[in-house]
C-alpha cells in the first residue's frame, strides 16, 4: 500500500486497491476494488504478467466498478500459454512491460515494450566504478 500511495503521489493521481487471493497454486480470485474508479482511467500495476488470467479478471473488475478505461503496466511479461488470446479478449486498452524477458511472436497490438538497457548499463557501470547506484534514481529508489 505504501508503494502504491507513493507511485500515485509521484504521478499526481488518486489510487485504488484490489483484493486478490490465491486459493490454490495457479489460481487467483479478484475480490473487490477499494477506492473510487468511476469515470476514471485506471492503471493496474503489477510485477509480472504470466498467463494473463488474473490481469484480465482484474481489468474486468475495474471496468465493472465504473472505470472509463483500463491499462496495465508490469515489469516482467512472461505471457505463457493462452496469454495473447486472454489479454486480447480483455477490456484492457493497453499493456506496458519491460524487455527483461524476450516476448514471443504474436503479441496483440495492445502490448508495448520498453527497454531496460540504459538503466542496466548505467547500473553496471556505477557498480563497476564503485559509484552510487542510488544516483540513477535521484535517491527515489527506496520503497518505503
Amino acid at each position: 500500500m505504501k508503494l502504491t500511495r507513493r507511485l500515485a503521489r509521484g504521478v499526481g493521481a488518486t489510487y485504488a486497491l484490489m483484493e486478490k487471493e490465491r486459493p490454490a497454486h495457479g489460481v487467483a480470485e479478484i475480490g473487490r476494488v477499494i477506492g473510487d474508479v468511476k469515470g476514471k482511467v485506471a492503471v493496474i500495476v503489477d510485477d509480472m504478467i504470466d498467463t494473463g488470467g488474473t490481469l484480465a479478471a482484474a481489468a474486468q473488475t475495474v471496468m465493472d466498478e465504473g472505470a472509463r478505461e483500463v491499462y496495465a503496466v508490469a515489469t516482467h511479461g512472461v505471457f505463457s500459454g493462452n496469454a495473447w488470446e486472454t489479454l486480447g479478449n480483455s477490456p484492457l486498452s493497453g499493456i506496458v512491460v519491460t524487455d527483461t524477458i524476450p516476448i514471443r511472436e504474436g503479441a496483440p497490438e495492445l502490448i508495448r515494450i520498453i527497454s531496460t538497457a540504459e538503466l542496466l548499463t548505467e547500473s553496471i557501470r556505477k557498480i563497476f566504478t564503485d559509484d552510487s547506484v542510488s544516483e540513477i534514481f535521484a535517491g527515489e529508489n527506496q520503497l518505503f
